[in-house]
């Protein structure tokens, strides 16, 4: 969408919905880079099987979406950890944002002092694209105050503003506000941008954007990444994190995502997301988290379950952890109809670092397997996004100058309050962020 001064022109927002569509299972996205490390034997790269079968593309999107058969899933092959799950559709109406790398010129005139009105590029967000990048959000702040507003030839309007707050222990806020609206109202768009920084050596840089069409469409898009010292383990810290959510206004339909990174300069990684959506009668979730401890230790897991309202659930989950070449590797696959039939079948995998793994599991439906077999084994012991990936990604968070602190003038630091608590993304249940 554009405000220009010619008004505003908004670009398409598909709300077309496949009638009877059941919900997809969110996906991960593909990594930038995955490297296999091999702890044992010698021996072709390989994945472990930690996922869902994967349905082929049916949309621009390119979506995993994912429909449980309504019948009872029927005995599978010993040792096999497959959820009988269906392509289907995708959620149609997310619009995908451009993939190409903005550059920060592209949009100095939106912030140009006296120069025309500001554009937006607020689109709906896309799923399942994770946690952009500097680049991609082009954020460029002014060194001097700026209000001014406008009203466009076909009667809508707009505004934007910049400026500096300053705090206590030397903290500093540049920002910058810009949107606009149609003459009744019905469209609307907002966007913030904003850095911070203090003399403890803290940084953020971040923004947040918002926006609604003539059809009762909205969504909102906030990004943040912020650089500190970690007061317990000294060690510097780069955290980037990513909220996102569109609702239809058409029907019953939205979903919503957090993801975070954590990272500090020692190897030490942390990543997850939670992710909830809705399409009409049907909900589904999914949570996923990546830890490292830079020490060779690594913990994986996901959870993800659907439900309808007529009382048919399904999901399926797994976990992997492992140190040295030694681990385990354990999940279930579940379904329960409408009358309250469960079927479930668990698995497990212990590798013992010489060759030799040790795989089990049973269903509700009689069939169980134990055996031990000679087997490689296979995981990611490194992120393939560290710390020197995260720190080269970062250079305007890292550019950010703070004010210069008077001789004699120290930075107010609390070390007597205890570890500050995780930043876990809040659960999510049936009451939603879209409900």
């Amino acid at each position: 969408m554009a405000a220009c001064s010619r008004g505003l022109a908004w670009p398409p927002f598909d709300l077309t919905t496949a009638r009877g569509a059941a919900p997809p299972w969110p996906r991960r996205p593909a990594p930038r880079r995955r490297a296999a490390i091999r702890c044992c034997c010698a021996g072709s790269d390989a994945e472990p099987r930690r996922r869902l079968s994967r349905a082929a593309a049916v949309a621009p999107e390119r979506a995993e979406e994912w429909r449980v058969d309504g019948n009872k899933p029927s005995a599978a092959a010993p040792g096999r950890r497959r959820a009988s799950l269906t392509a289907m559709p995708p959620l149609p109406f997310p619009a995908p944002r451009p993939r190409r790398q903005f550059k920060q010129q592209d949009f100095y005139p939106r912030c140009t002092q006296r120069g025309p009105a500001p554009q937006s590029r607020d689109t709906p967000p896309k799923r399942d694209t994770g946690i952009a990048s500097e680049k991609e959000w082009g954020i460029n702040l002014l060194d001097e105050a700026v209000k001014e507003s406008g009203t466009n030839e076909d009667g809508s309007t707009w505004y934007r503003e910049s400026g500096e707050d300053l705090g206590e222990n030397g903290f500093r806020c540049r920002w910058a506000r810009m949107g606009g609206q149609s003459h009744d109202g019905s469209t609307e768009w907002k966007e913030t941008w904003w850095e911070k920084s203090d003399w403890t050596g803290y940084k953020e840089l971040g923004a947040e954007k918002s926006g609604k069409n003539a059809e009762g469409d909205s969504w909102w898009e906030k990004w943040k990444e912020v650089l500190y010292q970690d007061e317990w383990s000294n060690l510097a810290r780069i955290e980037r994190s990513a909220e996102k959510q569109a609702k239809s206004g058409a029907e019953n339909a939205g979903w919503y995502e957090k993801w975070w990174e954590k990272y500090d300069a020692k190897g030490w990684t942390e990543k997850g997301a939670h992710k909830y959506g809705r399409l009409n009668e049907q909900s589904w979730w999914e949570r996923w988290g990546e830890h490292y401890d830079g020490r060779g230790f690594v913990l994986k897991w996901t959870d993800k379950w659907a439900e309808t309202d007529l009382g048919t659930k399904w999901g399926d989950k797994w976990e992997e952890k492992f140190f040295a070449g030694i681990g385990s590797r354990q999940g279930e696959t579940w379904h329960v109809s409408p009358g309250g039939d469960r079927w479930s079948r668990t698995w497990g995998e212990e590798h013992f670092g010489n060759g030799k793994v040790h795989k089990y599991g049973k269903s509700t439906t009689g069939e169980s397997w134990d055996l031990v077999v000679d087997e490689e084994t296979y995981y990611e012991a490194e992120p393939h996004y560290g710390w020197a990936d995260v720190v080269g990604d970062s250079t305007q968070l890292l550019s950010i100058q703070p004010l210069e602190r008077p001789p004699g003038v120290f930075p107010n630091i609390d070390f007597s309050s205890a570890p500050p608590p995780k930043d876990d993304p809040p659960g999510m249940s049936p009451s939603s962020p879209l409900e």
